[in-house]
This record gives C-alpha cells, structure tokens and sequence, in this order.
C-alpha cells in the first residue's frame, strides 16, 4: 500500500444532545480500544471513538428502522402493479419503469451516498436521506398519473442511495469489537426479511384498500416511519464522518453511473421494449464504461486523490471474497422472489395476499437463522455460511423436484418444506456476509466501504430480477411454467455452489 493511503484516525463528534439510557448503557463496552490494524490494512491507523459517542440500543434501532424501509420498497410494489396499471393505464413498460426507475437511481448512487456521508457526517445524511425519503413517498402515494410515479420512484431511490450507506457507515464506526459484530449481523437479518415482508405487506395493503388508498397505501406508510426515524436519530444516532474530508470523485461517479446505467437499463427494460437497438448499444457500452472506471480509480489513487472506489479498498481480502459471495447471493434471493411470485400468481392463479403468504416458511427459516447467527459465527466462524450454502442447495433441490413431480396440485403447503430449507439457508449465508464483507475496513472509511457493499446488493438484487425474470417470462410460455421455474431454480442452484466453494476461501475466524 502506498503512502499517500495512511488515513488519519477518525474523529466521531459527540451527539449534539446529551445521550439517553441506551446509549449510556451500551456505551462503556465500544469504548475499549480496538484491535490491533491486521495485514490487510496495514498502513491505516485504527479509529477512535469520542466519549458517549457509541451506538447503543435506541440508536442501532433507529438505524435499522431506516435500512427497512428501502430494502423493504424494492420488492414491496411488485404486487400492487396490476392495481397501478388499472388505475393510471400505465401499461407494461411503464411499469417496468416503475419497478425499475427506483432500483436504478438506488444502486447507482450508493456509492456516491456513502462519500458524502464520510465528508458531511453519516447522521446529518441519515436525517437528510429519511425526510427525502419521506416526501418522495408521499410523492409516490400522491402521483396523479404514471409517469409522474416514474419521477417519484426514481426520486425515492435517489433518497434511499443517500440512506442506507449511513446505516452501515454508522455501525462500522461508533460500534467494536463483538458489539460490531452483532449489529452487523442484525443488519443482514433486516435485509432478508424486509425482502419477503415486502411481497406479503404489499398484497395485504393492496387487498385492504384502506380508506379507499388501493396501492397508495404501499407508499404512504413510508411516511410516518421514516419521520420517526429521523425524529429519532436526532436524539440517538451519534455523529461521524472522516477527519479528512475527501473531495466527491466526480469522473469516478460519472463513469460507475453510466456503467450501471448501460447494464440494468436494458436488462430492466430490454423484454418490456422487445429488445430494440439502443438496449443491445447499452449492453456493449457497459465494459467499455466498466473499463474507463476501473483506470480512473487506480491513476486518482496513484496520485494521491480518494477516488470513489479505492482499489486498495477491494485488495482486502474480506471486502474481495465478500462481494463475490454477495453477487450470486443476492442475484439468486432476488431472482427467486421474483419468479415465485409470479409463477404463484399466473401459474396457479393465487391472489397477492395468498402468493405472499406462500413464502413465510421462507421467512421464518430465514428469521430463525438470523438469530442463532451471531452465536453460530463466534463458535464456528466462517463454516457458517458454508453450512447456509448447503442448506440453501437442499431447498432448492427439494423445490425443483417438487415443481417437477406434480405441477398441477403444486401448492404453498407442498412448495413449504423446500422455501422453508432456502430460507435457513439464505439466513445462515447472508446474516454473517456484512460482518465478513466489513471486518477489516478501517472506520473512518465505513461509508466508501459500505457505500460499495451497499452497490453490490442493490446491483445483484436487479441484476437478478432482470435475468432470471426475463428467462422465466420467456421460457414459460413454451416450456411450461413448471420446467421454467426449475430451470430457474438450477441457476440459482449453480449460484448456491459458487457461494459454497467462495466460502472455502474465507478465513475461518469473522473478527
């Protein structure tokens, strides 16, 4: 590593009020110094933490209050698009844009997120990030006609790319040690969970229609939450940012834009448009795009500059594996949603409250999981998620097999014991996968670092719903629905024993 990466110590301000009792409380334990900088971040000077300016209970789940409700608005809306397009005429490729407009503005600017939040402090964007997100709810729930909801989406995903980077940018620097640890897991826990609450809550508030909202309401209810969440971390989320404030890479934030741009515009939009010219020139323009990025982030780190995707960042052997872990991880969790969902719905012809029900065995191995992980990761370490890998290949097999036995009296009973195995195992792999992907970033570069995990997620997550999804539509219509889904199925498959051999390469012990 050369010298001009030596970062100077992080300096965490103190909350602008006086603490609570749950911050006081915690505050002793993620005080104590931290370990010693290991090889792989040599060079960088450990953080340190200012007096009564830890994370505690109240603050942790503040944070984690604003990492749910945009994880949760990824997948929340897909069951309420019927309703939008009855509604506003929107038609298919509007309601793509829907569904996509608000994924695309996420995942391109996380990074972006995570930079400002290191320069202008992680709680000040927190606050920011929630009242945005608040009015562009409102925004959505209020639109008077489809590409008005368009605007809103991408505007909403805009404000969520300001949040989420904070959240983990926030734990990684105002918590150490073992506390660390668990939060992180905590966090992995919220995400998968927020995923299939997102499909059962989204059918269920279409279904109720309250006060005659239909699928208003699957954003109005963003509002109040995200208010009290900035109410709340005003009082209980501390202050942090990095000592030296790093200018915002502009060339690098150009360049990884229109690279994600050229790759999940077309792969969203691509089917819905009947692949025209212009989405194959942006499919071929991605690894020119990709390329040019990767050369400008290495010269700005030669001379000296903080790009916005440090290489050196990326040769941390956790932060590498981790996001190698995470794309087919998150590619397959969200291909799978939203395959099942479908085949559910045109398939056997459920509704979107009975379609969302379907997957709660999913959900409560998933939860289950979670729980046990912190303890499960401090006695075996990284065995962990090689167990969830192969748990996780087990369901899939079962359900495969399920599909493939008798697809005419495939049911939510029948389909239980397969999701309920991927459940478990998806809770094993992506539980302890932040605490992995983050164990060795230095604090005073949690946003960047969580910024670029963020990415990966919201990435692979489209990535998988644009190719499995496109596959599923275009296949079952002359495979049959049951041999498409098990094709699906099989790739997701694939994806589980890529996940399998990568956490082999894990080292054992998940500081």
């Amino acid at each position: 590593m050369t010298p001009q990466l030596a970062v100077a110590k992080t300096t965490v301000a103190a909350p602008a009020r006086p603490a609570g009792p749950a911050t006081a409380a915690s505050a002793a334990p993620d005080s104590a110094p931290s370990p010693k900088p290991s090889a792989e971040t040599s060079g960088q000077a450990s953080a340190t933490a200012a007096p009564g300016s830890a994370l505690g209970t109240a603050g942790l789940v503040t944070v984690l209050l604003g990492a749910f409700l945009p994880m949760l608005d990824f997948f929340i809306v897909n069951v309420a698009l019927p309703t939008i397009d009855h509604d506003l005429a929107a038609g298919p490729a509007v309601l793509e844009l829907v569904a996509a407009g608000y994924g695309i503005a996420f995942a391109v600017l996380l990074v972006l997120g995570g930079r400002l939040g290191d320069i202008f402090g992680r709680r000040r964007l927190f606050v920011v990030g929630a009242a945005a997100f608040a009015l562009t709810s409102l925004a959505c729930g209020l639109a008077p006609g489809a590409w008005t909801l368009v605007a809103a989406r991408a505007a909403q995903g805009a404000s969520a790319a300001l949040l989420i980077p904070q959240v983990l940018g926030t734990i990684t620097a105002a918590t150490h040690g073992a506390r660390r640890g668990r939060a992180l897991s905590v966090y992995g826990a919220v995400g998968g969970i927020s995923v299939v609450i997102g499909q059962v809550l989204g059918g269920m508030l279409v279904a109720a229609d309250l006060f005659g909202s239909g699928w208003r309401s699957v954003f109005l209810l963003n509002v109040p939450f995200a208010l009290l969440a900035l109410v709340l971390a005003v009082r209980y989320v501390p202050e942090s940012r990095a000592e030296q404030a790093a200018r915002v890479d502009v060339p690098g934030t150009l360049l990884l834009t229109a690279a994600l741009l050229a790759l999940l515009v077309p792969l969203m939009e691509g089917r819905a448009a009947g692949w025209p010219l212009w989405s194959w020139l942006l499919l071929a323009l991605f690894p020119v795009f990709a390329v040019a990025f990767g050369v400008v982030e290495v010269r700005a780190e030669r001379r000296g500059a903080t790009p916005l995707v440090p290489p050196s960042l990326l040769r941390i052997p956790e932060m590498r594996r981790g996001l190698g872990i995470a794309l087919p991880y998150f590619g397959g969790f969200g291909g799978f949603m939203f395959v099942i969902a479908v085949a559910l719905q045109q398939g056997l012809h459920l509704g979107p409250v009975a379609a969302g029900w379907a997957l709660v065995p999913m959900a409560v191995g998933y939860f289950a999981a979670s729980l046990s992980g912190p303890r499960l990761i401090g006695r075996f370490g990284s065995r962990v998620l090689t167990a969830g890998a192969v748990v996780q290949a087990l369901g899939l097999i079962t359900l495969a097999l399920t599909v493939l036995a008798d697809w005419q009296h495939f049911s939510p009973l029948r389909m239980a014991p397969g999701v309920a195995l991927a459940g478990i195992g998806q809770g094993l792999i992506g539980t302890p996968l932040f605490r992995v992907v983050l164990s060795k970033v230095p604090a005073d570069r949690a946003g960047v670092g969580s910024g670029v995990l963020a990415t990966g997620q919201q990435s692979s997550l489209a990535l998988g719903v644009a190719t499995l999804g496109s596959l599923y539509l275009a296949l079952s219509s002359t495979l049959g629905m049951d041999r498409a889904l098990a094709l699906c199925l099989g790739i997701q498959l694939l994806g589980s024993f890529t996940i399998l051999y990568l956490t082999t390469r894990l080292p054992r012990s998940i500081g």
